[in-house]
């Protein structure tokens, strides 16, 4: 009891904007949707969606615009024509290049299957039941990487590993059939130990320090230093242990709960996610009621994003310069999607095509060819906004 407790004083920090960090988000908000529309087109039974259809879609897909406007803005994505019985409703099926582009996708999930199984594994590792419901983890499955239709298609295939479960009032979860012993390491743990000890980790021998990237300023202050220091020489709590013990008001569960937010991050494949679909999770990780204020009270690790009118969670450490700093192949393929959206994002004044250098064959060419890269700006704009 005397480890949780170190007398730690807390240090209220002002919130500061990050530029790099807001532009990813901003660029990968209309990728996501751009997806999430493509997959559903993609699930439709009669190979297309009506304007009607996606009309109450906006907020689900996180869009800033309506989703009939969104779809028209992506041509090379998205083919307009009109309904075969009522022509005045706008449908929209995939064009030759969002196949060409879901193909490949398939391709890659199917050639990091293990990757898919070994995240929602730890996913599950984590949560008190070792289960998480089905409707939480759709709500996820972009940011971890999974199959669009994931429950059908890849659960199924690991009896050994899941189980689909019932609740009493009938919310069907998936469960872990077996623990994965040596799936139970961390990302920090093995950053720390390459994976190693992890014996040592479980009986909560080690200090573990998070890396730490502070805004422009912070890090120089006497009392920020301090206080992180206090805070660096906690004992880790591995996310995958029992935390029951633990008295939930000490400075031991608020670095426990850094440590189960900071793997959840590093599960995602942006290394990011919204705030809400944490909150969902709450009961499940066993996190306090208030344990988003975490975001806020860490900025060195955790950067807290209200671009696109909503609230985005990133690992800072995820990120060098405005870009990934591992990024999966996965991540490196949804590069590729948003190039063809953005050559042939439609003006917004006449609503006439940008010019393409090539047509879509060419374009295919150019899939196959090596990521086109961005660059970013890692310029930081002090903003100050109450916690």
């Amino acid at each position: 009891m005397k480890q949780q407790w170190r007398g730690i004083v807390k240090v209220r920090l002002k919130w500061v904007k990050n530029r790099s960090l807001d532009h990813v988000i901003d660029k990968e908000t209309d990728l996501k949707a751009a997806c999430l529309l493509k997959d559903a087109v993609n699930r439709s039974s009669t190979g297309f969606l009506t304007a009607q259809s996606v009309a109450d879609w906006q907020k689900l897909l996180g869009l800033t615009v309506p989703v009939l406007r969104f779809l028209r803005r992506y041509p090379t994505l998205f083919q307009e024509f009109p309904h075969p019985r009522w022509a005045s409703l706008p449908c929209f099926r995939l064009t030759d290049t969002a196949l060409f582009l879901h193909s490949q996708e398939l391709s890659l999930h199917q050639t990091h299957q293990n990757d898919a199984v070994q995240t929602l594994s730890k996913l599950l590792m984590m949560s008190n039941s070792r289960a998480l419901p089905l409707h939480s983890l759709h709500a996820l499955k972009w940011d971890l990487g999974l199959p669009d239709t994931f429950h059908k298609t890849l659960v199924p295939l690991y009896p050994h590993q899941f189980q689909f479960v019932r609740s009493p009032n009938g919310v069907v979860s998936i469960q872990l059939s077996r623990w994965p012993e040596e799936l139970a390491v961390s990302a920090l743990q093995k950053s720390n130990e390459g994976g190693t000890h992890y014996r040592e980790f479980k009986r909560g021998q080690s200090a573990l320090a998070f890396p730490m990237r502070f805004p422009r300023g912070y890090g120089a202050q006497k009392k920020v230093r301090t206080w992180m220091e206090e805070f660096q020489k906690l004992p880790y709590v591995s996310p995958y242990t029992d935390s029951t013990k633990i008295d939930p008001n000490s400075d031991l569960m608020e670095k426990r709960v850094v440590g189960v937010l900071h793997e959840i991050l590093s599960l995602t494949l942006h290394k990011k996610t919204k705030r809400n679909y944490l909150r969902g999770l709450r009961e499940e990780f066993n996190l306090p009621h208030k344990f988003t204020r975490i975001f806020t009270r860490y900025p060195g690790i955790f950067y807290l994003s209200l671009k696109c009118k909503t609230t985005t969670v990133t690992l800072k450490e995820g990120y060098q310069s405005g870009k990934l700093v591992d990024p999966h192949p996965l991540a490196r393929h949804r590069d590729k999607f948003y190039h063809v959206m953005q050559t042939g994002l439609l003006y917004r004044g006449d609503g006439s095509l940008k010019p393409q250098e090539n047509n879509l064959l060419a374009e295919n060419d150019k899939l196959r060819s090596e990521d086109s890269e961005v660059e970013m700006s890692d310029e930081l704009c002090e903003t100050e906004l109450s916690e």
